[in-house]
């Protein structure tokens, strides 16, 4: 009999992921006595032993933890003695505020895998087998803390084998709250199609060896699925999709189908058969030039839920992936949602799990075997980051207007949502509201502070102003900043480098080619790009040829009505005379110090492109163009602050080889950084759509290995709410 107690408490991802069940073996491993419960801060545990039995006891909980579990903190207490005749897992304390870690969507586990295709397992071949170490997380989460009745399984009643399995604290299915099968689970439906339950795989299979294109509602939400061997059925896709060019996704039966398709690193294939599952960008080989149009990169990922292992084996080809939405909608989470797109897809896939909180699929590359997010959804998200320091007060950040997300902070962390989308319709920012009020109903949470971007126009700031709690502004490129140096707990200053598309600056004018002094007290821009006008305004964005005639008038000014070169052949004789009319008088033409716009002038200049049907198509086409045996750059200077390129556009301009002109181009932007790096002699910390060019970014870590890129968050503005919330702190 002992006479010490013992309270331990446990905060992080300790909630849904087989964590008192793993507790409960322990205890009795180690022969206590004494209960753990889930509450709303994470898990709580008493027992009574001596203290060396728990110092063993701790040491087995840190080195043992469950596959998706994760300890952000353990607290241990000796208390006043209490009785306990045995070792209980009891029922959840409701009370408090949340601070359990929500546990994000992971892909199925090699023992449910084995058991969906044993014929003798009861659970063989269905297509939502689950237990505690995978599948749905937070996307059938109402609130926390996690229990069934929390969740869209409330509305499956368990069978009794179901419910010896979940009662079993010894069971791998004790507490899945996902846990069903055949007799009381979710159901398929082939919409419009009689087929027994048990044949819906095959007649699916069956259509998309036809040529179908399916409409297939997955995790987070729908999938438009073809053979990606089939041409007519790619193109069929884009042409009702109306995606002339931008790159499909396509989903791969097993790593041996992968390897088919692409070049695969080891750490990349480490990432592609990680538990989370994303869609991993890689060198394509033996691929339909449709999947990816003009870029020799392919996005490819693996099965993640059991209804994708069981359509791939049966198919065995690659799947043409993408998520199913509306332009600028958010991807498609119910019926009503899904049948807007009902002229694009021939057949509809469903199942009647209710997806509460809609999340699209993360997409990672691999850069210097640095991890790079570019899109934090599935799999990584929600995600929890902890602070270097205290936040004042419970604070809201809105984030940005595109590649949008939203995050809470309170105490040392902040909670950041998965990626968002564009907030250009309607649709979409109901979606964004959502997210907010998803967030803070499951976290019991009401902010005291909001903060948004400085753009007035941005649809996440409006939404902030008329917030009835106080109110701050943090400029747009040093939340940039701000969120790479809170993933790293930085707490000294840096020479942050901020290159993205656009972003409001202080003086009113569009950044995105900075340079700037950071810390949590504020920033000092000490360099940026010149500034250049956008031809058009927002028509600049989808048409590089307007940002290279305009860096070209800057050049040459009239001359350019009689030069012939790419650009200039892009428009008509009385189009230009027009276009520098506007030019000379600033008609609709924003100025811009924008690193974002310079490529798309690089790839007017040099005929790579000259009209975008997608964001980012300029830098991708450029990747293809770069020659590393290409050493040389090209002129530039730096004077108060002002960095020149307009020697680098007059350079462009003459030089007779595209590819020649890129790789200079591409170098030069490496020697500007080197340069700055040099002069200011901090911490270098990198962000901006921009660093998600593989070749830049490829190009800036090897000749400054030291420089700094968030693993956790997007470059692009998915991470700009982190970098909000901490921008406030005093």
């Amino acid at each position: 009999m002992f006479n010490n107690t013992y309270k331990l408490t446990i905060k992080g991802t300790v909630q849904g992921v087989g964590f008192r069940p793993f507790i409960y073996t322990l205890a009795k491993r180690y022969l206590l006595t004494g209960t753990v419960s889930n509450g709303s801060f994470g898990v709580e545990i008493f027992v009574n032993t001596d203290s060396l039995t728990l110092k063993q006891f701790l040491t087995a909980i840190e080195f043992e933890l469950p596959l998706l579990a994760s300890i952000e903190r353990l607290d241990c207490e000796e208390i006043a003695y209490q009785a306990f005749n045995d070792f209980k897992i009891i029922e959840t304390d409701r009370k408090g505020e949340i601070e359990v870690n929500i546990p994000p969507d992971v892909s199925i586990c090699k023992a449910c895998e084995k058991e969906l295709f044993d014929p003798a397992n009861r659970r063989y071949g269905y297509p939502f087998i689950t237990c505690t170490h995978c599948g749905v997380r937070y996307s059938i989460i109402y609130d926390l803390p996690y229990d069934r009745v929390n969740t869209s399984m409330k509305f499956f009643e368990m069978c009794k084998a179901c419910q010896e399995e979940y009662k079993n604290p010894l069971d791998r299915r004790y507490h899945a709250q996902p846990i069903g099968c055949w007799d009381c689970g979710a159901s398929l439906e082939l919409v419009g199609r009689i087929a027994p339950i048990p044949t819906i795989v095959d007649e699916t299979v069956k259509l998309i060896k036809q040529g179908k294109i399916l409409a297939i509602k997955g995790v987070g939400g729908y999938h438009l699925v073809c053979d990606a061997t089939n041409k007519k059925a790619i193109q069929t896709l884009r042409e009702r999709k109306q995606r002339p060019t931008k790159p499909f996704a396509v989903m791969v039966k097993d790593i041996d189908m992968a390897r088919d398709l692409a070049h695969i690193s080891p750490k990349e294939e480490e990432i592609l058969s990680s538990k989370e599952r994303p869609i991993v960008l890689l060198n394509s080989k033996n691929i339909d030039e449709n999947i990816a149009p003009n870029i020799s990169r392919i996005g490819l990922f693996l099965p993640y839920t059991p209804l994708h292992l069981l359509i791939l084996d049966r198919l065995n080809r690659p799947l043409v992936a993408t998520s199913a939405n509306v332009t600028d909608e958010p991807i498609a989470t119910n019926r009503q949602s899904i049948e807007k797109l009902s002229k694009v897809y021939d057949h509809l896939l469903d199942h009647n799990r209710e997806i509460v909180n809609g999340c699209d699929d993360s997409v990672v590359m691999v850069v210097k075997e640095q991890e790079i997010i570019l899109r934090r959804a599935r799999g990584y998200a929600p995600v929890s980051i902890e602070l270097p320091f205290n936040l004042e007060k419970k604070t809201l950040a809105v984030g940005a207007n595109q590649k949008s997300s939203v995050a809470i902070g309170f105490d040392n962390r902040v909670i950041l949502s998965p990626h968002i989308g564009d907030l250009d319709g309607i649709e979409s920012i109901e979606y964004f509201k959502e997210n907010i009020e998803n967030l803070k109903r499951i976290y019991s949470f009401t902010p005291e502070l909001i903060v948004h971007d400085k753009h007035p126009n941005y649809e996440s700031s409006k939404y902030a102003k008329v917030q009835e709690i106080e109110r701050k502004e943090v400029q747009h490129h040093y939340a940039h900043i701000l969120g790479v140096m809170a993933e790293k707990q930085i707490t000294q200053k840096v020479l942050g480098v901020a290159f993205d598309g656009t972003g409001y600056g202080d003086d009113g004018n569009l950044w995105g080619g900075e340079f700037m002094l950071c810390d949590y007290e504020g920033y000092e821009c000490v360099a940026h790009l010149n500034y250049f006008k956008l031809l058009g305004g927002s028509k600049a964005i989808k048409e590089p040829k307007r940002v290279a005639l305009s860096l070209l008038f800057d050049v040459y000014e009239d001359e350019v009505l009689s030069l012939e070169n790419a650009t200039t052949k892009a428009f008509t004789p009385s189009e230009l005379k027009t276009q520098y009319l506007m030019w000379k008088k600033g008609l609709n033409a924003p100025l811009s110090s924008s690193v974002g716009r310079l490529f798309d002038a690089v790839a007017s200049l040099t005929d790579v492109c000259q009209v975008m049907s997608f964001e980012g198509e300029s830098g991708m086409q450029m990747e293809e163009f770069y020659d590393a045996s290409v050493t040389t750059f090209y002129e530039f200077s730096l004077k108060d602050g002002i960095i020149d390129i307009l020697p680098m556009i007059k350079a462009i301009n003459e030089e007779k080889d595209s590819a020649m002109a890129i790789s200079k181009f591409f170098n030069t932007l490496v020697e500007i950084i080197e340069s700055l790096h040099k002069k200011y002699d901090l911490p270098l910390v990198l962000s901006g759509g921009v660093f998600q060019n593989r070749v830049l970014l490829g190009l800036v870590l090897e000749r400054i290995p030291t420089a700094i890129i968030g693993n956790k968050i997007p470059p692009n503005d998915g991470g700009i709410a982190l970098g909000q919330v901490v921008g406030n702190i005093r």
